[in-house]
């Protein structure tokens, strides 16, 4: 299905494009710089889908609407390690990041008029947050996110 692009919409699918371009260069440059292995593949693993969200955004901005039936396979890792400054630090600022475009999302979704777009980036909205999850869960099991 093709869909007509507004001018406001275009831009802000370009915003997002950068955003995604920068997490999938994150995520790779923190996954070689892991001390923890489960940490390195829970970066890889969102880098993949990052590399997903930045194809599903150049979709749109080509003007088809994507397919969102696609499988979810999360990974529900129990992960326990040697914690090290590096990986905390690392861990924070995808966190941070995560956050933020999470964020953008939630401005670019209320700003478009095609409902079936609408619904694709709330899609990639959802993984964001899940990715964020994922950190969360991970910070918190090794003491590296205190809740209080």
């Amino acid at each position: 299905m093709n869909i007509q692009l507004t001018q406001k919409e275009t831009m802000l699918l370009q915003d997002q494009k950068s955003h995604e371009e920068m997490c999938i260069k994150k995520y790779n440059n923190y996954a070689n710089q892991a001390q923890d292995p489960q940490l390195k593949q829970l970066f890889k693993f969102h880098a993949s889908q990052e590399q997903q969200h930045l194809d599903t955004i150049n979709q749109l901005l080509n003007g088809q609407l994507p397919n969102t039936n696609q499988q979810q396979n999360q990974q529900q890792n129990q992960m326990q390690s040697n914690v090290n400054s590096n990986d905390s630090d690392l861990c924070q600022d995808l966190l941070m990041t995560e956050k933020y475009v999470s964020g953008t999302y939630n401005t670019v979704i209320f700003e478009f008029t095609n409902t079936n777009a609408r619904q694709v980036l709330n899609h990639i909205q959802k993984e964001e947050q899940q990715h964020g999850e994922d950190i969360f869960n991970y910070m918190q099991q090794n003491g590296m996110y205190q809740v209080q």
